[in-house]
């Protein structure tokens, strides 16, 4: 196998530059959504007892039916609620598929950006096998940017609205919950906006790709024969 050879010249062409536009955003993507950490807070007032704040702190990959309204509601307003509080729903798959293929995607298009840029001269000449294989690749990845983005997406609006339920069991006046906030799901917007850019880039580069594949720049024709010399005649 040769040796590898520094060439820029693939980051300055689309193939390249787009790329590299992936390995970028990928890393958003999975940050935005991986990172997060939020609560949810309650105001409970009872008739005998003091304003008591609660909170059910929720992080990734969004579990929520595990998140626990603390200090415990078992012991405010005489055992109204006879069990611990959760929030509702588990939007784990969703989370974690979202953040699986981004995650592949970043070190999927770091290696194809050094294959691009010390082993190009082999990329172009394997005979069309690794243009091949990067185009079914990139389409590959395409199709799982669409459907964990949509995904998620739709688990972000479920996540939305199970942490902006009321507390069970609030029966004023006698037991009164008020929403104390819930933390800001700003960085999880914004892991949706980069999962569909994402999307967009991928599909993108799928015609740049292609463009290396025999499919687009089909094999050189074969060398012309050399013309036969005619006998003398005699």
């Amino acid at each position: 196998m040769a040796g590898p050879r520094l060439d820029l010249g693939p980051v300055k062409e689309p193939l390249g530059l787009v790329r590299g536009l992936q390995w970028f955003f990928s890393i958003f993507a999975f940050a935005t959504c991986g990172g997060y950490s939020g609560a949810v807070s309650f105001r409970v007032s009872c008739d005998s007892q003091p304003n008591t704040t609660v909170t059910a702190p929720f992080a990734y990959p969004f579990r929520l039916n595990h998140a626990i309204f603390t200090p415990s509601l078992t012991n405010l307003c005489n055992k109204t609620w006879p069990v611990d509080v959760h929030l509702v729903g588990d939007f784990s798959s969703s989370a974690q598929f979202f953040v699986t293929v981004a995650v592949f995607a970043f070190l999927y298009s770091m290696a194809a950006l050094a294959l691009y840029l010390g082993y190009f001269h082999l990329y172009r000449g394997a005979g069309g096998k690794l243009p091949l294989v990067d185009f079914l690749t990139t389409v590959a990845f395409s199709f799982l940017w669409l459907v964990s983005s949509s995904a998620w997406a739709k688990a972000l609006t479920d996540v939305k609205t199970s942490t902006a339920a009321p507390l069970p069991n609030c029966r004023s006046p006698a037991v009164a919950c008020f929403p104390a906030g819930v933390t800001p799901m700003g960085s999880l917007n914004i892991s949706v906006v980069f999962g569909f850019l994402n999307l967009v880039l991928w599909v993108g580069s799928c015609w740049f790709v292609y463009k290396e594949t025999n499919f687009h720049r089909p094999a050189p024709p074969p060398p012309a024969a050399a013309p036969t010399a005619v006998p003398a005649a005699m």
